[in-house]
């Protein structure tokens, strides 16, 4: 083995044990979420201590479009970054024919500082000023995704996926086992990807659409949490299409089913005492939990751009689909976008339910996160806690991605928290994005319209 490969972690040593290593691809997140990089020979990586890419990567949309850079002279000649391997993050990638492994690269600019766009060092950067006041943020983040049939048509609706009965997955069984064990095949090589890779699975269940899954995992390093969900998502989709299907982590990708979440569980810890600072003594909540949640409130509607990055995911926000319209807060109830669970004083923490599944990890839970720390410093009240259904009050979320951005950029505050130069790149994307999409002529309009009007 290489010198390197002491750095990395067991499973990836185990994996690697009486194996020649083939393989290495030096990939990072973009800013859908997307794995870009190279992939190069094993004994090429040895040889090489850092890679380079174009920043520009960053500007490309979700269509392979490119956005115009919101700043910077040199910003035309596409300037090379510095691709830095976190051996921490290295693992398998089970599914390849040759022996491979995947390592996540950080990018830094030539000068050797972070690039301020590169949606892993976001989270970073806002995990950076929870350390400097003292605290360090736990999440624990949920995974709704679909299986579905193989769609190469993209003018065709999707539907659900064949099951071993030999008929289409059904809906309206949440939690059923037997629903589960419709494409348990899949399931049984999620579960083997993930040991070899090294990814804890805290457990899996049938949601509420036909052939929809949640995988919930283990509260731990957002870092870490939104790394692991990169990953999960490559590894996902790898393993249904050995098995004939799709997944897809639309947030509404079947007309009439539920959406799919990204449900996150925050609490924050003294980094001092170790505890988590929601919680006092006797076990009662603090000042600080309530101040995260007011945060929350007050600074969400200007993350729901990066929580619903495509105008796909506003069809997620509808009343009684079991996705929050609201920024109520209430403790046990679903129907509020601000849920507190059941938990013991230790596990004290929030729920943010309006989060999408086609949201980036890294800027799902940093704009999350970046909500909480402003509501600690700030140290407003939240509004009163609903205890009713949520969903008999008035929507409180922007209908579109366009009103979307335009509140991001109107909030001061969580710009700087999240960075302005990353800011002002990421509306440029989204407004191209949504510029295209207003393009395209709906099958909804050609029937409704095209005589009728």
């Amino acid at each position: 083995m290489s010198n390197w490969t002491t750095k990395i972690p067991e499973a990836a040593r185990d994996f690697l044990a009486g194996r020649r290593l083939d393989e290495i691809e030096c990939i990072l997140p973009d800013i859908a979420g997307v794995a870009r990089g190279k992939a190069m020979p094993a004994f090429k990586f040895d040889k090489q201590t850092h890679f380079y890419l174009p920043t520009s990567i960053f500007l490309q949309t979700i269509t392979g479009e490119w956005a115009n850079a919101p700043g910077g002279e040199d910003e035309y000649k596409e300037p090379d970054m510095t691709l830095v391997p976190d051996f921490s993050t290295a693992t398998a990638a089970p599914w390849t024919a040759d022996i491979t492994l995947q390592i996540i690269h950080d990018a830094m600019t030539q000068a050797g500082q972070p690039v301020p766009t590169a949606p892993r060092n976001v989270l970073k950067r806002v995990l950076d000023l929870y350390a400097a006041e003292g605290w360090k943020p736990v999440v624990a983040p949920e995974m709704e995704f679909y299986f579905v049939e193989r769609n190469v048509d993209p003018n065709m609706p999707i539907t659900p996926p064949m099951g071993r009965s030999g008929r289409k997955a059904a809906a309206k069984q949440a939690y059923s086992m037997s629903a589960v064990d419709e494409y348990g095949k899949v399931i049984d090589d999620i579960y083997d990807y993930a040991e070899a890779m090294g990814l804890e699975i805290d457990g899996i269940l049938q949601e509420g659409g036909a052939g929809q899954v949640e995988i919930n995992l283990a509260h731990g390093n957002p870092v870490d949490l939104a790394d692991h969900i990169f990953f999960f998502k490559r590894m996902i989709r790898e393993a249904a299409l050995r098995h004939d299907c799709f997944a897809t982590f639309m947030a509404k990708p079947i007309e009439g089913e539920p959406g799919s979440a990204m449900h996150i569980h925050h609490s924050v810890v003294d980094l001092k005492t170790g505890k988590n600072i929601f919680s006092a003594e006797d076990g009662s909540e603090t000042p600080a939990f309530l101040h995260f949640i007011a945060g929350m409130q007050n600074h969400l509607p200007a993350a729901v751009a990066l929580l619903a990055p495509y105008v796909n995911s506003y069809r997620r926000y509808v009343p009684d689909f079991a996705a929050p319209i609201n920024l109520e807060w209430g403790r046990d109830n679903r129907t509020t976008g601000l849920r507190v669970p059941i938990s013991g004083p230790e596990a004290r923490r929030v729920e943010n339910r309006l989060a999408g599944m086609d949201c980036n990890p890294y800027l799902g839970i940093a704009a999350s996160l970046a909500c909480g720390y402003l509501g600690l410093k700030e140290k407003k009240d939240p509004r009163p806690e609903c205890r009713i259904n949520a969903y008999m009050g008035e929507d409180e979320l922007p209908l579109t991605l366009g009103d979307a951005i335009d509140l991001l950029v109107e909030d001061t505050a969580m710009t700087e928290v999240l960075g302005p130069d990353f800011v002002a790149l990421y509306a440029s994307v989204k407004r191209d994005e949504y510029k295209e999409f207003q393009q395209v002529i709906s099958p909804w309009e050609r029937e409704h319209l095209l005589l009728n009007v």
